[in-house]
């Protein structure tokens, strides 16, 4: 009797044995399936070249949520270029742009209700940051998206009025220098702010993210060292 009942045990002990890896299978499937699609849940270039940087925040945003839902901008000023990207993270287009003719990441207060003669070239900078953006008009009642009302920044298609500035030629450098002449505002080329810019921020407002240039992008943004 003790033989049988060790053999059942044993028997039970088994099926236990087996039960639990027929358990581990079923949890370990989903567990595995989630990490894939964790992995996966990444912003999509469609083969655009792009820094570390605003690879890695564009895969941010898509895996947090950031954007809530709506499409977003990603603006790096070091490269001096601007990527617009849908609700879902698919690249809508990317194009170079004109930034702040002053490197910098801050605010600076009260700038937004200076005039743009009274703004020295110090003081011309594009700040950093998270911004919830929408399309509205400037004083001149061109259209532009407003990045932030309070202070005067706006993404808008490249301003020419000034001859002097050679601000379609800046446009066209290779070097990123060449591009910082603005008071703040980011200018991209009218057909990109057309064609892309416009139609993305039509029916909805959108996130604009502005990548810092004089600290790491961790201590502006939640994302983790790589």
């Amino acid at each position: 009797m003790r033989r049988l009942a060790d053999r059942r045990a044993k028997r039970l002990g088994f099926a236990a044995i087996a039960a639990a890896l027929g358990l581990g299978l079923i949890v370990a499937g989903p567990a595995r399936a989630q990490t894939a699609a964790v992995a996966a849940a990444r912003a999509d270039f469609s083969g655009q070249a792009a820094s570390s940087d605003v690879r890695r925040m564009a895969d941010w945003v898509v895996v947090a949520r950031d954007n809530a839902g709506m499409p977003f901008v990603i603006i790096d000023k070091v490269a001096a270029r601007v990527f617009v990207f849908d609700a879902q993270g698919r690249l809508s287009g990317a194009a170079p742009a004109l930034v702040g003719l002053t490197p910098g990441d801050d605010i600076v207060p009260g700038i937004g209700d200076r005039k743009l003669a009274d703004i020295g070239p110090k003081d011309r900078i594009t700040p950093a940051g998270r911004f919830v953006a929408s399309l509205g008009h400037d004083l001149g009642q061109k259209d532009v998206l407003w990045v932030d009302y309070k202070s005067g920044v706006a993404l808008h298609r490249v301003i020419t009025t000034n001859p002097a500035e050679h601000r379609l030629q800046r446009l066209a450098a290779a070097s990123p220098l060449q591009h910082r002449i603005s008071y703040g505002c980011i200018n991209v080329p009218a057909a990109f702010y057309d064609a892309v810019v416009d139609p993305a921020f039509a029916r909805t407002s959108g996130i604009v993210y502005i990548l810092p240039e004089t600290r790491p992008i961790e201590q502006v943004f939640a994302l983790a060292k790589p």
